[in-house]
């Protein structure tokens, strides 16, 4: 039981500790002066009439540089064009265009960001989803991160997640419990390395030269997880990317309800968490870490084990304090933070299922499109 304990002790040290440097690194960009820099706000949208409005308003009520607000109705058959077209009535940085077919082998929002792009005008491209809102200084606070450092091709803004049902405030934090407690962001500033590379599809911001010379989304065109795939094509293409808290800078509700949470997140799993190597190390550094020291606490507690319980005590005191700091610092839903280990134990469910479905051949659905099990 001791040596349990102390098992579950590190990994629970290990996440905080990790975290608590990353949030130091983890910042808000700070504000530029950029005369004359220009970014397109590149908007896929598929039947997304409830929040296009409000996207593309926030998106044309940018300051600190010039932008064009292009969305790309990706064969909507709800008001989502119409929406988009009475507002470049009235505003002529506003454009509506129309996706063509999609092509056999192409995921839906990827053929869609790759359209975009090539009718972008300007030299820096910012991708959002259709249901991300700006801070009026985002898009120039992102431009003047990316531009600190010439070798960057990429970087990518984490918006703060709003949520409103108990399944999505258990489950969704958990992107900032994965991003701060177990990606070394120091290391993936200093090397190059794909693996060290991280995202968010909901805002990202690219060069055009670097998107170009990489070959953009067409060099993800199965995948359904860009937040992933594309940074690493930019490091691949010997490109840095980089990563910042864009808290303050947007918002986003991406899931509603269990159901979404569930397809949401299991759609894009095989990407990531869910390969047969990976998902086993993280479910020992997730469950040994966040939920074991729980169950064998009253275990050691029954049979007296007093050490191994004083340990365990230790380990729910970084798990939980970890888990606090996060809730804090990003504005989370107490919810969530209280109940995190169930939370911990539903993403590793999803993950496991979506591993389970990809060995059987299931596919992925999502905006009313089928696509083949990715990975």
């Amino acid at each position: 039981m001791t040596v349990l304990a102390w098992a579950c002790l590190s990994l629970a040290l290990l996440p905080l500790g990790l975290g608590l440097w990353n949030m130091l690194l983890f910042r808000t960009p700070k504000k530029y002066d950029l005369p004359g820099t220009s970014v397109s706000i590149l908007i896929p949208a598929r039947n997304e009439e409830a929040t296009i409005a409000a996207s593309v308003g926030a998106a044309l009520a940018s300051t600190g540089v010039a932008v064009e607000v292009v969305v790309l109705d990706d064969h909507s058959t709800d008001r989502t064009a119409d929406i988009v077209r009475g507002i470049a009535e009235r505003d002529p940085r506003v454009r509506l265009e129309t996706a063509p077919p999609l092509p056999p082998g192409w995921s839906g929002k990827q053929h869609a960001c790759w359209v975009l792009a090539q009718r972008a005008r300007y030299g820096l491209l910012l991708f959002q989803d259709a249901d991300v809102c700006l801070s009026p200084d985002a898009a120039a606070r992102a431009a003047g991160f990316l531009m600190r450092r010439p070798d960057l091709g990429l970087v990518s803004g984490f918006p703060r997640e709003l949520t409103g049902s108990l399944p999505e405030h258990l489950v969704v934090p958990q992107i900032h419990v994965l991003l701060l407690g177990y990606l070394p962001m120091g290391m993936m500033r200093l090397l190059r390395a794909p693996g060290l590379g991280a995202g968010c599809g909901q805002f990202m911001l690219a060069r055009r030269d670097a998107y170009e010379a990489v070959g953009g989304h067409s060099s993800i065109r199965t995948s359904l997880h860009d937040g992933v795939t594309l940074p690493r094509v930019f490091r691949r293409g010997g490109y840095m990317t980089d990563i910042f808290d864009a808290t303050r800078l947007a918002r986003c509700r991406m899931y509603r309800g269990w159901g979404e949470v569930w397809s949401g997140f299991g759609k894009n799993a095989t990407e990531g968490m869910a390969t047969p190597v990976a998902l086993p190390v993280w479910t020992l550094l997730l469950g040994g870490g966040h939920v074991l020291p729980w169950l064998l606490a009253p275990v050691a507690w029954l049979a007296g084990e007093t050490q191994a319980l004083d340990l365990l005590a230790l380990a729910l005191v970084c798990s939980m304090g970890y888990r606090v700091l996060l809730g804090f610092r990003f504005r989370q839903c107490p919810a969530g933070v209280l109940l995190h280990p169930l939370g911990v134990v539903l993403m590793l469910a999803i993950q496991w299922a979506a591993l389970l479905g990809k060995r059987r051949g299931r596919a992925a659905t999502w905006r009313g499109r089928t696509y083949p099990s990715a990975g």
